[in-house]
């Protein structure tokens, strides 16, 4: 998911006349003139002037203020709201239709658009998870970044793709995917899933109960059992990624011994 090409242009505009701003306030490159000289430049001599921005949001008010470049009201709008923006360290987990799922501080999470290019074309799903260092920023309603993704090379084990796979389903679940950084768009918070807890465990209790059961019987009504056992310690909030291991091998060989009985049928 990208923003449209009017909206990708205008965002890279607005972002590197910021940037030149900061780049006059501190004078990393005296000789370059203009804002569009600025974007020409390669990315690496960009980096100074993008971390003096994100490191003194004083600049933004200072731009806006001044507006240099008379920009219109709306436009100043946009730039106004980046002070909203989130710095640090993300997992990206994975490429969605309406947005690629970052995981940061706080296991909080985010719907990610990309701005011209699609992020599964600047980070492959097969390369998924990878930690990376982004700015966050707010940008019509949506969340984009600020054109850079710094990564890691880290390989990641089952533990911590099962966590963040975690994570992502429990704020799928409860409606917590952030997907604008802009307080007055904010999505209305759903009330919480109604808690099945007490009514699974009295299903579990009524399926022990069952007696005089076929093998085949036994074993389906297994199987059934540790299905609900699973949905219980979901509902619990007790499924830690060694809970999920076990529980998914305890399916498993329930699994195998009911199809075996199948074949032997």
């Amino acid at each position: 998911m990208t923003l449209d090409l009017a909206d990708g242009k205008l965002f890279f505009k607005l972002l590197w006349k910021l940037q030149y701003y900061a780049n006059q306030k501190y004078g990393f490159h005296k000789s370059i003139s203009s804002a569009e000289d600025y974007a020409n430049l390669p990315t690496e001599k960009k980096l100074k002037a993008r971390e003096a921005l994100w490191e003194n949001t004083e600049l933004i008010e200072a731009y806006m203020q001044e507006n240099p470049d008379a920009l219109s009201p709306e436009q100043l709008e946009i730039i106004g709201k980046w002070k909203g923006f989130i710095k640090g360290s993300f997992f990206i987990l994975r490429h969605l239709k309406k947005g690629s799922i970052f995981i940061g501080k706080d296991d909080n999470v985010y719907a990610v658009h990309g701005i011209q290019d699609p992020l599964e074309e600047v980070i492959p799903s097969y390369a998924l998870p990878q930690m990376v260092e982004a700015v966050l920023l707010p940008f019509k309603g949506k969340i984009i970044y600020d054109g850079l993704l710094s990564g890691y090379s880290i390989h990641f084990g089952g533990g911590i793709r099962s966590n963040l796979n975690r994570l992502y389903m429990n704020a799928k679940q409860r409606n917590r995917i952030i997907t604008t950084l802009e307080p007055g768009l904010e999505h209305p918070k759903l009330d919480e899933p109604k808690n099945i807890a007490s009514q699974l465990k009295e299903i579990n209790a009524a399926l022990r109960k069952v007696k005089d059961a076929s093998p085949l019987q036994t074993s389906a009504l297994a199987l059934a059992r540790l299905s609900i056992g699973l949905s219980i310690a979901e509902a619990e909030g007790m499924i830690t990624p060694d809970e999920l291991e076990k529980q998914t091998q305890k399916l498993f060989k329930a699994s195998r011994r009911l199809l075996d009985l199948l074949s032997g049928e």
